[in-house]
């Protein structure tokens, strides 16, 4: 991964982990169900921001050096493995 995307991860997963802290308050404080389910969900698009972030980056860089440099094999390897991540990343939030 390179320092951009480290950077950029970071960030983002310091902004979820205030989000899913702000919603343990938000229970403890018997807040509106639905103020909650708001707040899930916020986070659950914040996740689905950072996997796209994540995603991006393993193409532009893991995925394509492979493609461009690796033998057969690897790129069998990489290719399979991008399409098991699709596979995955597709079901999030029941999409």
């Amino acid at each position: 991964m390179d320092k951009e995307t480290r950077d950029k991860s970071r960030g983002r997963i310091r902004r979820i982990a205030g989000q899913v802290a702000a919603i343990e308050r938000m229970i403890e404080a018997d807040r509106y169900c639905v103020d909650v389910l708001l707040q899930v969900a916020a986070v659950r698009a914040a996740l689905d921001g950072l996997g796209k972030v994540l995603l991006q980056s393993h193409v532009e860089h893991c995925v394509s050096e492979a493609l461009a440099t690796g033998r057969e094999k690897d790129r069998e390897v990489k290719l399979t493995e991008l399409m098991e991540v699709f596979s995955r990343f597709s079901k999030i939030g029941g999409r």
